[in-house]
């Protein structure tokens, strides 16, 4: 009997030839995991794609409500934004994937797990690290860094001597991940930073001028940092994702176009689409504004940008980010209210905040004087604040003196 190995199958380009590569190669039987994490297709149809490639036995697991819950959400309130822009829609997805094709190896008796990653990318990373967390005993096989195929046109080569069924082709070449919170692209035309992408290059969201000529407002309620209703009504986890994404991708929110510094070293360029998760971030930053102190809000900040790059170079799996999830979840123990967003043309503004437990107040923030804050009281903390200052002026004009 020959050895297992269990594949991370998406039933596209790379993955599809993957199986029968394996099969050629290695002799291993193929087991496919397919993991549901909201990507939209028809998973009926990726098995029997499967099936007919090589697979020995395919295994479905629908991750999509742990995926969004323990994964996505934690992000959101650790307000973990890449460089500025990237939500961590791929990043964020590959650790879910990975746990549970672990656990798929180790139920099958497998001696192997593979996966179709590039070995340019950040993904081989992502799966990697986490199956040397989770179990290093299985040995790892990574397709792209031993076979000879070099583009994504020899992949295609591959994929017709073999008879296999695939949606890319020379004319539509994009590398595309999509999950419940974005849909990513790469390649093609994107691979020269200074080509704007193809209209027909975004697939999730409408562009401004396809946008209604109205304005849409949406109220996004939050428990401890986490989204749990659209409109005042609460719904869980994966129906509101979608829900705000419907609502932001009508409305062509959610685009962004980004030269981004990979972990291996690389810059790439690529496009991606988060209707809802923009929502989503943008609710959750103003709702922190109104129920975080000064100081802990700027030193969150500091923690969301290393949770940001934690993410992205695949080191879920790790007691950085344990650490990391204890404090961010203190922080949210008071993010809980409602915020207001208007929508028009790919625009996002705030209508308004609303929290029972707000730091805000008015009384003190008003220009009318009112008995919560004594005005005269400023002069002592200026002084205090500048007596360093005015002991380094009193110094240097000491020293002006005696150079004259």
């Amino acid at each position: 009997m020959a050895d297992k190995v269990v594949l991370a199958y998406s039933g596209g380009l790379d993955t599809s030839i993957i199986i029968p590569w394996l099969n050629e190669n290695y002799g291993l039987d193929v087991i496919a995991m397919v993991a549901d994490v909201g990507q939209g297709e028809d998973i009926d149809a990726v098995v029997e794609k499967a099936k007919k490639t090589g697979a020995k036995k395919v295994v479905v697991r629908d991750l999509r409500d742990e995926f969004v819950r323990e994964y996505v959400f934690p992000t959101v309130q650790a307000g973990a934004v890449y460089e500025n822009k990237y939500l961590l829609g791929t990043s964020i997805a590959r650790p879910v994937i990975a746990k549970h094709q672990v656990e798929v190896a180790l139920a099958e008796g497998a001696t192997a797990v593979a996966h179709g990653c590039t070995g340019k990318g950040n993904d081989q990373v992502r799966f990697e690290h986490a199956y040397q967390a989770l179990a290093p005993e299985l040995k790892v096989i990574a397709p792209w860094r031993e076979w000879t195929l070099t583009s994504r046109e020899e992949c295609l080569d591959y994929a017709e001597e073999h008879g296999i069924s695939v949606t890319a082709s020379r004319e539509k070449i994009h590398s595309r991940d999509r999950n419940l919170w974005h849909v990513s692209h790469e390649g093609g035309e994107l691979e020269d930073a200074g080509n704007a992408p193809f209209p027909t290059t975004w697939t999730m969201t409408r562009s401004p001028q396809e946008a209604p000529d109205r304005e849409e407002q949406v109220t996004i309620g939050f428990e401890h940092g986490v989204p749990v209703s659209v409109g005042g009504m609460k719904m869980p986890p994966v129906q509101l994702v979608e829900l705000l994404n419907e609502i932001g991708a009508r409305n062509a929110i959610g685009r962004i176009d980004l030269v981004e510094n990979r972990f291996v070293g690389i810059k790439s360029r690529g496009c991606y689409e988060t209707p809802g998760g923009t929502l989503i971030v943008a609710a959750h930053r103003e709702l922190e504004a109104l129920t975080l102190d000064r100081e802990l809000s700027h030193y969150k900040q500091h923690v969301a940008l290393r949770y940001a790059d934690l993410v992205y170079n695949g080191l879920w799996f790790t007691p950085l980010r344990e650490a990391f999830d204890a404090f961010v979840q203190k922080t949210q123990e008071n993010v809980t209210g409602t915020v207001t967003l208007s929508l028009y043309k790919g625009n996002l503004n705030i209508v308004s905040r609303a929290s029972a437990l707000s730091l805000y107040s008015t009384d003190l923030s008003s220009f009318t004087m009112g008995e919560s804050y004594d005005q005269k009281d400023a002069k002592g903390f200026i002084q205090i604040l500048g007596l360093p200052a005015r002991s380094r002026a009193r110094l240097l004009q000491k020293q002006k003196e005696v150079v004259k």
